[in-house]
């Protein structure tokens, strides 16, 4: 069976919820899904009094095991454009995985949120992309086939990068994830898990 790992980081809870629609979707292609978080790097006093959301029923992931997924979908908030402190320190460790080309030939993904419609939703997936590529992984993103991104009639985040949500109703509240960003990831973990499938199937190798 395909196996393929949500690996997320989410202060507030927003990347959380699209994790588990991600996952969803993974399990809707027949495929099994397991959910992990990269560890926080935040003191949990300052945590607690930022609001973080600090009881996260999943587990911690380790590097070491990375290699045994057929495809990894990785969730982050952005941070300035960028993913956040805590996922990049979390890849920095793969140096070891880069030297092996232990992740070479596995499916990447990347899923997102930001405050705002224009608060750097694709240049947070484009930039976690560099990473995956340098690790040798097949990028793959959400497609068009996803009608949920051509919508004009409300707010939504999604683009072809990646699904994401925005996080604040534009007056400083909280916005969760709305039903078309959901899809949209649920829709992105049926894709990775079906395009992991067809590469597991016929693993890339190395040219003789």
């Amino acid at each position: 069976m395909t196996k393929v790992l949500v690996l997320y980081y989410s202060s507030y809870g927003h990347i959380e919820t699209l994790a588990q629609a991600v996952a969803d979707g993974v399990r809707r292609a027949g495929a099994l899904a397991v959910v992990k978080r990269v560890p926080e790097l935040v003191p949990e006093s300052v945590a607690e009094k930022a609001g973080y959301k600090l009881n996260q029923p999943a587990h911690i992931a380790t590097v070491a095991e990375l290699p045994e997924y057929d495809a990894i979908v990785i969730g982050t908030p952005t941070r300035f454009g960028n993913m956040a402190s805590q996922v990049k320190n979390f890849l920095d460790q793969c140096g070891g995985l880069w030297f092996e080309d232990k992740l070479v030939g596995k499916v990447g993904s990347v899923f997102t949120s930001t405050g705002s419609q224009h608060g750097g939703q694709e240049s947070t997936i484009l930039a976690t992309h560099t990473v995956l590529l340098h690790l040798g992984m097949v990028i793959v993103g959400l497609p068009y086939s996803f009608k949920g991104q051509l919508r004009m009639d409300a707010i939504t985040g999604g683009s072809p990068y990646g699904a994401s949500t925005l996080a604040d109703d534009g007056s400083g509240g909280d916005r969760q994830p709305s039903d078309n960003e959901l899809e949209g990831a649920r829709f992105q973990g049926w894709h990775v898990a079906h395009v992991a499938a067809a590469l597991a199937a016929s693993p890339v190798g190395v040219p003789q």
